[in-house]
């Protein structure tokens, strides 16, 4: 059997030990061959491949990013549609696809799966968003180097006493602001599934520099104020007609400022959270789901992804993970919100 993996969306560390461990146990146990798509969909709807021998995945787990590229394509825009994908797969002999990707792609991926393309999936997020799996590889690393550059950024905020805010990533959940904010003893914590106003976040700030701290505050990209109506974009729409959001960091600086009298700088830390090297948990889950994702071709469990539940690999239907995001409960915040301030 001959495989096509494709990893679609944005790059993430991880995805590499997922096509390492894909490609060595489909070929150790399987006898199966594998080839990758660049760029993801556009690869698919291109035809434009490459052959994945076991020695091109030699020491891949470690690096971040994708050897096989990515990009936002949609696969049913321009020349692509299941018939196009079809008649590609046929001509490359290409008997089933692994698509590695998150929300989007695996949308995508179910849809093309119910137009008769046999595909399985692995589920990909630094947001951690994914409903059906407790934790998607590349959240552990993102949160790791959140945390890093926070604990850099407390430093100077104590050093000038100032208010620092740390902006990060998470579209519709908070998931890396609530971790990071956390482990980096942060004062405030604002997520897309809190609404908080501008003048509690600003007591907080004050009662943390009432004790002779520099405040600390973490907020999520996709954070909404009490009084805006949506998250803060200003850089226009992606592929898929979602607002590229980031600056909501800047819009508070100057209000805190204004209300506290204290000095407030922010920073965005943007793509840096989801580059670089992956943790060794990240290297180990995305291995697992790998390893798994051949063994569900193997089974012929078209439609589904792998997942993790609990420490073990499960596997769940498209529209189990694709039904309800995976939202921070309130008493995850609650719990939270008690070393506020």
């Amino acid at each position: 059997m001959k495989i096509g993996i494709l990893t679609s969306g944005g790059d993430c560390p991880g995805l590499n030990a997922v096509i390492r461990g894909a490609v060595l146990k489909g070929i150790k146990v399987h006898g199966q061959e594998f080839v990758g798509f660049r760029d993801g969909w556009r690869g698919v709807v291109e035809g434009d491949v490459m052959d994945l021998p076991r020695h091109a995945v030699r020491g891949i787990s470690k690096q971040g990013g994708t050897i096989l590229g990515t990009s936002r394509t949609n696969p049913f825009e321009g020349n692509g549609g299941a018939d196009a994908i079809k008649e590609n797969l046929e001509r490359l002999g290409i008997d089933a696809m692994i698509a590695i990707g998150g929300e989007g792609t695996l949308a995508a991926a179910k849809r093309l799966t119910d137009l008769g393309l046999k595909i399985v999936g692995v589920p990909k997020t630094v947001d951690n968003d994914l409903d059906a799996t407790d934790y998607t590889f590349g959240f552990d690393t993102a949160v790791q180097i959140a945390t890093e550059a926070i604990d850099r950024l407390r430093t100077t905020g104590e050093s000038h006493s100032r208010c620092m805010i740390a902006e990060v990533m998470g579209r519709h959940v908070g998931w890396i602001a609530l971790h990071a904010g956390m482990a980096s003893g942060a004062h405030a914590i604002l997520i897309p599934e809190q609404q908080t106003s501008i003048e509690q976040i600003a007591e907080w700030v004050s009662d943390a520099n009432a004790r002779g701290r520099a405040p600390l505050v973490v907020v999520a990209e996709g954070f909404v104020p009490s009084h805006m109506e949506q998250a803060h974009s200003e850089r226009g729409l992606d592929t898929f007609g979602r607002p590229r959001l980031g600056g909501i960091a800047d819009q508070l600086a100057p209000e805190l400022e204004a209300r506290t009298g204290i000095e407030t700088r922010a920073t965005i830390l943007g793509h840096i959270q989801r580059g670089g090297v992956p943790t060794s948990f990240d290297r180990v889950l995305a291995t697992r789901l790998g390893m798994a994702a051949v063994d569900s071709v193997s089974d012929e469990l078209w439609g589904t992804m792998v997942s993790l539940n609990g420490t073990e690999i499960a596997h769940v239907g498209f529209e189990a993970a694709l039904g309800n995001l995976k939202r921070v409960p309130q008493h995850r915040y609650d719990e939270a919100a008690i070393l506020f301030g």
